[in-house]
């Protein structure tokens, strides 16, 4: 009898355990939504500064809407079958405002389908954005809506993550995570230029197969002067790793996928790989979150697609003589003005491109004011051996601002 009792007793204790553990799981996931935030090992909800959008992208992410600062006027799309969006995402801190709106700029400027922008800066920064996006002409701003979202990591490890390489650079590792409603989204540095179509880019994801999730270009063309194989000390990407200034990422399949790694015997989703990846290499990583998308790429190497140099053409290319084979046979299609090119004078071939787009009024004839002028800077640029290359900085360009210019004059 006294058996009995017992079974009975450790019964009645496990379900009560099985009860509360339950209870525990559903309050968490209602603690997740409420204004009070996540609690320990959750999100930190990013407040939200809404640009004007329509219907459906005014539900982006539909979670951290509750966290809305200020959300400018929506314009309805008016039903119907929506029209296709290309998502493109950016991180901005510290002096970085007017860098990424001179990126955004280029982008907005030849884009021939809608863009919708999702702006990841620090609170002082998002009044300039909106002020600014907001100011331009009702023409441009009819291609693109946008959202400046807060900075936002895990609640626990937050300056860690922070403070990783530069200031909120690993955000870009969170976007699965936060852009929880949208399937692909292109996410570009700051110090980023299109030179043509961002809708060419976007074509990538079309030839992704089954496996592949994202797409970078190589960190390097030349092995012997590249900086992963002569220097990491730790697992890389392919024979020189990757570059992760433009990314393309589907993240319906990141947030899905479990990922090979060499912490443990079964693969891990994104959310539990990032963390535990940090702890074990950190102290040997030098470029961040770079180095983090490059080791796990060299366990998982078919999720991956190399797309070529030209897509993200960086001073490495040409600092030591011209080494971007796509680029001298196309010429450059996105330019990355990685090691602070477009501020200093080390690089003026960077730079000349940079203020160029910069300077641009909108409306204004492209090629007089914009390619023009370009040309006359970067001839002064030749004593530098970026500068003998000028030629593949304005071969793309200049189609891309020929086609501007006839359509404009065929809007007329």
């Amino acid at each position: 009898m006294q058996r009995y009792i017992r079974a009975l007793m450790l019964c009645t204790v496990f379900a009560v355990l099985s009860g509360l553990y339950v209870y525990n799981k559903l309050l968490y996931s209602d603690v997740m939504l409420t204004r009070n935030g996540p609690k320990r090992g959750g999100f930190i909800p990013p407040k939200v500064s809404g640009g004007r959008g329509d219907k459906s992208q005014s539900e982006i992410p539909q979670r951290y809407h509750r966290y809305i600062m200020r959300q400018r006027g929506q314009l309805d799309s008016g039903g119907g079958r929506p029209e296709p969006v290309m998502h493109l995402a950016v991180v901005a801190c510290g002096d970085r405002l007017e860098e990424t709106l001179t990126m955004i700029k280029s982008a907005v400027l030849f884009c021939i389908k809608r863009l919708y922008l999702h702006i990841f800066a620090e609170d002082q920064l998002h009044a300039g954005f909106i002020e600014v996006l907001d100011s331009w002409p009702e023409f441009i701003r009819s291609k693109f809506n946008y959202t400046v979202y807060s900075i936002s990591f895990p609640n626990e490890n937050a300056a860690e993550w922070k403070k990783l390489f530069k200031p909120c650079a690993s955000q870009r590792l969170f976007l699965p995570l936060i852009l929880k409603n949208v399937d692909s989204v292109v996410y570009v540095d700051s110090d980023i230029l299109f030179l043509q179509p961002v809708d060419h880019l976007w074509t990538f994801f079309s030839h992704f197969n089954s496996s592949q999730l994202a797409a970078m270009a190589p960190e390097h063309e030349e092995p012997r002067i590249a900086w992963y194989n002569r220097f990491a000390r730790h697992p890389f990407y392919g024979r020189t790793g990757i570059n992760s200034g433009v990314m393309l990422m589907n993240m319906t399949r990141m947030r899905s996928v479990f990922f090979m790694n060499d912490m443990t015997p079964v693969g891990l989703r994104w959310e539990e790989l990032l963390m535990p990846l940090l702890q074990k290499y950190k102290l040997n990583i030098t470029w961040g979150d770079q180095d983090l998308l490059n080791i796990i790429f060299h366990y998982n190497p078919e999720c991956l697609l190399e797309f070529p140099c030209q897509w993200n053409y960086r001073p490495d290319h040409c600092i030591y003589g011209s080494n971007c084979a796509s680029a001298e046979e196309d010429g450059i299609y996105i330019l990355h003005g990685n090691r602070g090119v477009y501020h200093d004078r080390k690089q003026p071939a960077f730079r000349a491109v940079y203020e160029a787009i910069q300077k641009y009024s909108f409306g204004s004839d492209p090629i007089k004011h914009l390619l023009d002028p370009l040309e006359e800077e970067l001839l002064k640029a030749t004593h530098t051996y970026c500068g003998k290359t000028h030629r593949l900085f304005t071969m793309r360009l200049s189609q891309s601002l020929t086609h501007l210019n006839k359509t404009a004059q065929h809007g007329r």
